[in-house]
């Protein structure tokens, strides 16, 4: 499995997110420019797993969270931070809506 997120964008609409599993895994949110504004996951406390997640992120972000990729996986906590590390490793920063003090809580990554 590669360590990016590489499934394809996915427009954030009610008819998607309607589509989706309720099962455990991750998330990510993209704006209209394409530049990830959040990494998230469906965990066990979450209702309807990754539909009600995302459809939760959907009316949060009106407008202003046009697509979406996921993946489903039991091992949602472990693969939620190796999400954030790479995106770290990459840009430098988290995601703008992600909380910056989880910074100091990440490994390192270094990604080829």
């Amino acid at each position: 499995m590669p360590v990016r997120l590489d499934k394809p964008w996915q427009a954030l609409t009610e008819e998607a997110v309607r589509r989706l599993p309720g099962q455990l895994g991750v998330y990510q949110i993209a704006d209209a420019a394409g530049e990830v504004v959040l990494i998230g996951f469906a965990g066990g406390r979450s209702r309807f797993g990754l539909q009600g997640e995302l459809e939760r992120e959907r009316q949060a972000r009106p407008g202003l969270a046009v697509r979406f990729r996921y993946e489903v996986t039991m091992q949602y906590l472990t693969r939620y931070q190796e999400l954030l590390m790479v995106h770290l490793a990459d840009h430098g920063r988290l995601p703008a809506d992600n909380d910056q003090a989880e910074i100091g809580r990440l490994g390192r990554l270094s990604p080829a």
